[in-house]
């Protein structure tokens, strides 16, 4: 027989290491070519890896919660074809006998994808679309971020942050013991036979509170959790859009009177990466903070309508859509704002497309998807596209391509009911507008005459937060006015556009 032996490849985007999350086979299964074995967590995402051979599973080499630098042996196969131990496994950068195996290494989501449909043509020499020009199609998409909304009816809902529970796919699920649950800190911890038997009696690990040494899940606890004699684990709570914990601390395992009087969480992937880039922005770009309170009734009129509206019957519509939409029109009226400063070369380089990031928090610790040439793009196939972001963060699949390359980002604080803030801006950008909560508020209006009465509407807050360096305060400011007039009276746009 001939063992080969499988090692991490390299995801590219500069990582070096990857954490297991969860094996998906045991010694002994019998695996496909591009079967998925496993799940990883980048620095930047969650990914599964498929093998690059058909064979039954010899050993598995590391244990879920280790954290292996590319190049590490993880599984070994037993292809069944006879001959020497074959120690070497194709890897993203090195070369294999066969093309179609060394393709097959790199890890899901990194790389080019198969089937992929090609970018339309652009009509600059510099490779981009001017902006406002008009695409000869709608833009392909593989999929983006996750939407913060508010709802017509003015009510954060945290909950449209909340992960997507984490399931098996099963034909037969185990339900859970109707008792009350208790909360665990950070990932379910299991042997592969363990997880192995688990996926066999469709118990969802992450249900299943372990006894054994630190936690672990052991086999007693899985076949407790199906006979219904167990108690169940707490799901995570959603968090807000900087990272912090939208409900009660017992989430992450902690609490006052919980017993512990500390808890402490390795800082590792997403998060790790995630504060050393707001370190890097916050002590190198001069951040200036602007504010403006807007009313958007006719923004939330406007939500309404295309609610009630055939083509958009199949997309969510929030007042984060109309935002998005006149992100794209004051960019195009103030485009020194959708810049980047270059240390290296001493040059402020302009983009004239729009990448819009949409910040999104997640159990995983905050990322910034965003959607490719939004400027390109109609509301509806806005919508379209964040939706998609939306489903793809609650999943936790958003990939690196999709989080490169954002040339301004949108923070909604309001869906956790917060008025405002100051964002810090996400790294390579120059600029980030945090929307805060839609609020009934009394405000002063004039009628026809001129004269000035009071009337209850719809109010928000806009904050603005740019780089001193390339952004002045005149820019920033009628950039920031442009917005606001946009939001209070979305005809503007027809005018503008």
């Amino acid at each position: 027989m001939a063992i080969r032996t499988f090692k991490l490849p390299d995801p590219g985007e500069g990582l070096v290491e990857a954490e297991i999350v969860e094996w998906k086979v045991a010694p002994g299964d019998t695996v496909k070519v591009n079967d998925m074995v496993l799940e990883v967590e980048t620095a930047k995402s969650l990914v599964e890896l498929p093998i690059p051979w058909a064979g039954t599973v010899k050993d598995l080499l590391v244990e879920v919660g280790d954290t292996v630098d590319v190049g590490t042996p993880i599984i070994t196969i037993d292809d069944g074809q006879g001959g020497d131990e074959e120690p070497a496994a194709p890897t993203a950068d090195a070369a294999a006998p066969d093309k179609a195996e060394q393709q097959e290494a790199i890890l899901v989501g990194y790389g080019a994808k198969a089937g992929a449909t090609a970018r339309r043509a652009r009509k600059q020499a510099d490779g981009r679309m001017p902006l406002g020009s008009v695409p000869d199609a709608a833009p392909a998409r593989a999929s983006a971020p996750t939407e913060t909304e508010q709802v017509a009816e003015h009510e954060p809902i945290a909950e449209e942050m909340a992960p997507a529970p984490r399931t098996e796919s099963r034909a037969h699920a185990v339900p859970a013991p109707a008792v009350a649950p208790v909360a665990r800190e950070g990932r379910p911890r299991a042997k592969p036979p363990v997880r192995k038997l688990a996926k066999d009696l469709g118990v969802d690990l992450w249900s299943v509170q372990g006894s054994g040494a630190d936690g672990i899940i052991t086999r007693d606890d899985v076949q407790a959790y199906a006979a219904g004699t167990a108690q169940p684990v707490a799901e995570p709570a959603a968090l807000g859009v900087d990272g912090s914990a939208a409900a009660s601390p017992a989430a992450y395992g902690m609490g006052l009177g919980s017993g512990e009087r500390e808890v402490r969480t390795p800082i590792k992937g997403v998060r790790k990466m995630t504060a050393q880039a707001m370190v890097g922005s916050a002590f190198t770009a001069p951040h200036v903070t602007e504010w403006v309170t807007v009313d958007v009734t006719k923004t939330m009129e406007l939500v309404d309508r295309l609610k009630a509206s055939r083509e958009f019957r199949e997309v969510k519509v929030t007042p984060l859509l109309v935002l998005a939409k006149a992100m794209v029109l004051a960019i195009r009226r103030n485009p020194g704002v959708n810049a980047t400063w270059d240390e290296a070369a001493q040059e402020i380089v302009q983009k004239n497309y729009v990448n819009l990031g949409i910040a999104a928090a997640t159990p995983r610790g905050l990322i910034v998807p965003n959607i490719k040439d939004a400027h390109a793009m109609s509301m509806l196939q806005l919508a379209q596209a964040i939706g998609e972001l939306t489903a793809t963060a609650r999943e936790g699949r958003t990939q690196p391509a999709e989080m490169s390359g954002g040339t301004i980002t949108i923070t909604n604080v309001g869906v956790f009911g917060v008025d405002s803030g100051t964002p810090i801006i996400n790294p390579g950008e120059s600029a980030i507008v945090a929307f805060g909560a839609i609020r009934k508020m009394p405000w002063v209006v004039s009628d026809a005459n001129g004269t000035d009465e009071i009337a209850i509407r719809h109010v928000t807050q806009l904050a603005m937060s740019f780089d001193h360096r390339l952004i002045d305060g005149e820019l920033g400011s009628r950039f920031l006015a442009d917005l606001a007039a946009i939001m209070e009276d979305p005809g503007q746009a027809l005018v503008w556009g």
